[in-house]
This record gives structure tokens, sequence and C-alpha cells, in this order.
């Protein structure tokens, strides 16, 4: 790799190597590199002027794309010497306040000059920075966020909540808005502080449903499929016929597999019968209120409707969503537009007020991107790099990488857009929230890119402004009053933790991975700022880890990148380990001899705030919601709740299972003070 290119590359945050999760310096191959650069619109075939451009492009714009603060910073400004430059803020409330720009020249290039300006006391929020220098004015977005989140007031505990596996008597096939409803009332009862459910972005509505959470259409708005049709107002103004005809839409549950095809089917169809019912002044004040995100998602759902997937496909003039075309169609499409609108109404009616007489409230999980096929990808093409995915490099877990297939931001545009595409999918997430989970939140810092055509293992990372990124999260959480969690596993800079932590964000620790030299971490050296988990929904349960359940079924797959025996041997060197320390610190005996429940006591005594068990290991499940790296060859996000034997169990049953009832007692007294409960 040349000079050039290498510098060509850390001018647009492209990493030529890396430190892998054995702490071993790794170089990337210049082709990936290329491709990197290319997915961000950077021709490197001549690098030395490519390099030119992108240092002096700076140097010709009064203002930069946009500037994020966190409370207070300046911004710099370039020009001639001979302007005299004028700055203002307008601020949200429609204000204006004068900024002095100092006199002194910080910086010279080519005839051009470089001043700065101080941005202090100015309001928190979303404000337009507007610079005029002689006959020239430019204006851009201008964030001020909080320093730091407030902390998490008190220690809490609660459930990690796979929605769509908790099933009722009253739900069609599986989970939906009005059991999660009866979750929360009942851990509210039993004393839980919060619940954190599994990602509820909104799907493309149309066949195949994609199962998984963590690739949705868009993450603004959220998923239809859960809706509790029976709760919808106009069911309740229905004729006691429609209510009928709704009911005989009803699907017949799996009990092997929750499906979501015939779900949204009936949903849909039920739906359509009560769209004539519909609350037009409610409806309308709602479109007001969402304003253009939830035109566009809707449009995009009148679209798709005709067209298909992926919008790709579509005719090239619907294919922008700013095109006339676009426009024309929506017109056209105004029925169902409404419709798609409605639906957003129908949801944020039964999420609203769920989890509010909780510590914290309901925690919603942000996933690291979108289809590349759905409505964001659609409505926000411009702010993606489409022509890569991201994933993550090769670790202990996931031997041959992992790639997600989902387009990054693209971190130039972002800034070019003020980072108001990033707003609105942290503001979207927030809605009715008392926190938020940011999945792989490496990814505000730096995103693996994986090149097309390429391997999981033949990426590179790609870094992004973090200080900005963390700022539109910070601003958003602090205006909703939420906690946020930042997933910080795998391969982790020391800088994001440290990031992490002066902001407030928490971070996660997960008991599989609080391990040094290969022993377990008593509870007692645990990170104090962290969100503590047995496991996550892409690692094993507590019985499956147990029993080696994630060796046996990586190896049927040919997941492993290691031979059976080698992974076996590291297996069980891993459970030796937990439970030594498990014996070490009197957890076990003190349970006796009850392994699920001494790992559980260990979240209790660990100094982490905020606690989270999981229903499967509650009741001995030993298959984990999802196994990276497969998509049809394992049940991912499809398995129902069930007993070690596979009985699936239904959320009346759940909630009620003795282990259940013994985790929540030990949780509800564990995480108040020292645990003197046993089994």
């Amino acid at each position: 790799m040349t000079s050039f290119l290498s510098a060509l590359a850390t001018a647009h945050g492209v990493a030529t190597s890396y430190v892998d999760h054995a702490d071993r310096p790794t170089p990337v191959a210049e082709a990936s590199v290329l491709a990197a650069l290319a997915a961000m619109g950077v021709d490197g075939a001549d690098p030395e002027r490519a390099l030119a451009a992108a240092e002096d492009a700076p140097w010709q714009r009064l203002l930069p794309p946009s500037v994020v603060l966190r409370v207070e910073g300046s911004v710099v400004l370039h020009g001639v010497e001979s302007d005299v430059v004028v700055l203002s803020v307008e601020l949200e409330d429609g204000t204006v306040r004068e900024i002095p720009v100092s006199a002194e020249v910080v910086a010279r290039r080519a005839g051009r000059v470089r001043w700065q300006a101080d941005l202090t006391g100015l309001p928190l929020g979303w404000h337009r920075l507007v610079a005029r220098a002689g006959d020239r004015t430019e204006a851009c977005v201008l964030a001020v966020a909080p320093a730091r989140l407030a902390p998490v007031a008190e220690r809490a505990w609660g459930w990690m909540v796979q929605l769509y596996s908790l099933r009722s008597e009253s739900s069609w096939a599986m989970g939906d808005y009005a059991d999660l409803r009866t979750q929360l009332a009942r851990s509210a009862a039993d004393g839980a502080g919060l619940a954190l459910l599994n990602p509820l972005h909104a799907e493309t509505p149309v066949l195949p449903v994609n199962p998984s959470p963590y690739s949705p259409s868009s993450r603004r708005f959220r998923a239809a499929t859960y809706l509790h049709v029976e709760d919808v107002a106009e069911h309740a103004a229905a004729s006691p016929e429609l209510r009928a005809a709704v009911a005989a839409l009803r699907p017949a549950a799996d009990p092997e597999r929750v499906p979501r095809d015939p779900v949204l089917t009936a949903k849909l169809a039920a739906l359509q019968l009560l769209w004539p019912l519909h609350r037009a002044e409610a409806l309308a004040a709602w479109r007001s209120e969402q304003g253009a995100p939830l035109q566009e998602y809707a449009v995009f759902c009148a679209l798709v409707e005709v067209h298909g997937t992926p919008w790709q496909a579509w005719p090239q003039p619907l294919q922008r969503p700013d095109s006339p075309a676009v426009a024309q169609a929506a017109v056209e499409l105004a029925d169902r537009v409404a419709f798609w609108c409605w639906v957003q109404l129908l949801v944020d009616e039964q999420l609203s007020g769920l989890g509010d007489t909780m510590a914290v409230g309901v925690v919603h999980d942000l996933a690291v991107g979108v289809d590349a096929g759905g409505a964001d990808a659609w409505a926000l093409q411009d702010a993606l790099a489409l022509t890569t995915t991201v994933g993550a490099p090769p670790d202990l877990f996931n031997q041959q990488g992992q790639d997600w297939g989902l387009p990054p931001w693209r971190p130039d545009r972002l800034a070019e857009l003020g980072y108001l595409p990033l707003r609105d999918v942290v503001r979207g997430t927030l809605r009715h929230a008392g926190g938020l989970r940011i999945d792989h939140v490496m990814g505000l810092f730096r995103l693996w890119w994986v090149p097309t055509g390429g391997t999981a293992a033949q990426g590179t990372f790609v870094s992004y402004d973090a200080d900005a990124m963390l700022g539109v999260v910070l601003l958003e959480a602090h205006r909703a009053g939420a906690v946020v969690i930042g997933e910080d596993l795998g391969t982790v800079e020391p800088r994001v933790r440290e990031s992490l932590d002066a902001a407030g964000v928490l971070g996660s620790a997960v008991l599989w991975f609080e391990v040094d030299e290969g022993e377990q971490l008593p509870p007692s050296q645990w990170r104090p700022s962290t969100l503590a988990t047995i496991t996550t929904h892409d690692l094993p349960t507590a019985a499956g880890f147990l029993v080696q359940e994630h060796v046996r079924v990586r190896h049927q797959l040919g997941q492993l990148g290691v031979p059976l025996a080698d992974e076996s041997a590291r297996a069980r060197e891993e459970r030796e380990a937990l439970l030594r320390m498990l014996r070490e610190t009197g957890l076990l005996q003190r349970f006796g001899g009850d392994e699920v429940l001494a790992m559980h006591a260990v979240l209790a005594e660990a100094p982490s705030r905020l606690v989270l068990a999981a229903y499967g290991d509650a009741v001995g499940d030993v298959r984990q919601p999802n196994l990276p790296g497969t998509v049809d060859q394992y049940p991912n996000w499809r398995l129902p709740l069930a007993e070690a034997d596979g009985r699936p169990l239904g959320l009346e049953e759940l909630l009620e299972h003795p282990g259940v009832r013994r985790l929540t007692a030990l949780l509800a007294e564990g995480v108040g003070g020292p645990i003197t409960l046993v089994r």
C-alpha cells in the first residue's frame, strides 16, 4: 500500500490495520481499503490527487457541514483575510444570537485563512448557525448536547423480553403489545424497574417478513406485526358482525415456531376491515405531528405493495423519494398512504404509557442498521453507503467474522445532513421509552465495513465523528429523560468505554465475558457503570452454556473455525472457571448447588446499576434466540419460550413458572442489597 493511499484512507477514517480480539496487530488488505473508499464516493485509483482534494475541501467553505457541541465549544470558519465575518445562531425558539468571531487568524493555506469563534452559553437543542462574509452566506445545523446524562437514580432489575416469544391465549400466534402490557404489569408488581425489549422497529409490510428484529425496514417507526387488533379503538367502535369477521382472521399458533407471515397477513386484513372506521381528526393530527418521516415511510409502504421488494428493482423514477414520480404516486395512492400512517398511529397508541410506573420503564433496543431494500434505506439513501455492509471481525465466539448485511451510515454525508437522519432514528426509538440500548455501540465510533463480494473477515474499520454521534444520542436521551446503555462487547477500543463513562452511558457486563486471563471475575470486580446480564440474544443461555449446546449447534451447522475437540475443551475450561468462581464466592453453596440461581446471584452482588434476567434462563431453555452467522440454518428469532425439554410455555404459565418466581425473588431481594435468600 502506497503512502498516498494510506494517507487518503486516514483522511476518510478508513483503517489500514487494526488490533484484533487477541490484541494482535492485523493489517488490512489494499482491496478492502479501496472498497471502503469507493463506498464513500472516493476514487482511490489516483490517491495523491484524491488526498489533495480531501485536504483542500474544508478551506473552500465558510462553515463546516455541521457542528455538534457538548454544552460549549468552538467553530472554525474559512475565507479570505479581507472578509468581515458575521456569525449568528438561530435558536429553536426563533430568537437570534450574534456570536463574536476572533480577528486572529489561526491558520493559512493557499491564500485562504481560518478563524475561530467560541460557542458558549447556548441552550441545549437543535439550532441553525449562520455565517455571512461579503456576498457569501452559509448555514449549517448546530446541535448543543449535554456533557453527560444524569446518573441512574437507583439500582433496578428487570427482564430481557423477546416479545414475539411471549404468546398468550389472546395473542394472534405471536406475542404482541397487549402481551407486553401484561408482562410489564406483572413484573412491576414484583418490584422490577425495567424491561429490555428486542427491537420493535418497523418491518416491510410484504411477504416474506424478515424475522430478524435487527434487520428492520425502518428504525424511525415501529412494527405493525405486534399490534393487538382487539385493542384498536376502531375495533371497539365496530359492529358485532365486523368484530366477528375480524376474529375469524386469527391464525393458529405453531407450537414449535413463531410465524410472522401468517400473523402479518391476518392483522393487515383485519385492519383493512377496520380502516373505514378510522378517526379522521386523530389521524390528521398524527400526520401533522410526525411530518415528513411518517409520510416517507407511508409512501414507501404504499409503493412496496405495488412494486414489491427491494426498492432497487422498482421503476427508476420511483427509486428516489424526492422525485416527481414519487410525488405523483403519493397522490394516486393517497388512500394507502393514509392507511399506513394510521397503522403507525395505532402502534403508537398501544405503546403509549407502557412502563410509566417503573423506575426506568421500557428500554428499547436500537439496531445497528436497516435492510438495504427497506423503507429507511430508500428514504435516507443519501446518508448510507449502499454498496457495502457492516459486521464484525473474527472473534472467539464468531471465528469467521460476521456480515450483518446492513448498509452503514456514510460519515461524510451524516455531517453534511446535520446528523438529522441519526437524530430521527434515535428520537423515534426513544418515543414512549425510559431507556435506549444501542446494539454494537462501537458503531458510534467505528464500524466494520465488509466489501461487496468479500467475506466478513476481509473488511476494515471505518471511523465516525464519535463526539458528534454521541452528542446526538445524549441530546435526544436528555430530552426524553431516558437512560442509555451501550452494548460494548467484543473488540472494543479503550476510548469507547472511556467516552461512554464520561457521557453517563452505561456499558454492558455479560457473565460469559467477565473473565481475566482465563479466570472468571468475582462480582466485586465488575464495572459499576453497566447493565449486567448472564447472556445476550446472540450468546448461549445459562442452561445451554452448562451443557455446551452452543458448541454442539455451531459444529452441526459448520460454524466452528477450529476443530470440535478444541472448541469443546475451551468450553469446558470456561464452564469450570465459572463454577470455580461460584464455589469460591460461596454463591453455589448458598443456593444449594443450583448453578443458574448462583449465576444470577453474581449479577445481584455486582455493583452494576441495572440487572436483567432472561426468561429462557429462568425456565431452563437451552436454545439461544439467535445464532450469528446463520439465516435459515437455525430458527433465529422464531423460537417460542420453552422449558428444558422443549415444551413451549404460554405467557400465562410463564409468569407463574417456578423458575421465574425463584429468579424474581432472588433479584427483588438481591438488587436492593446483600443476598440472604436461600433456595
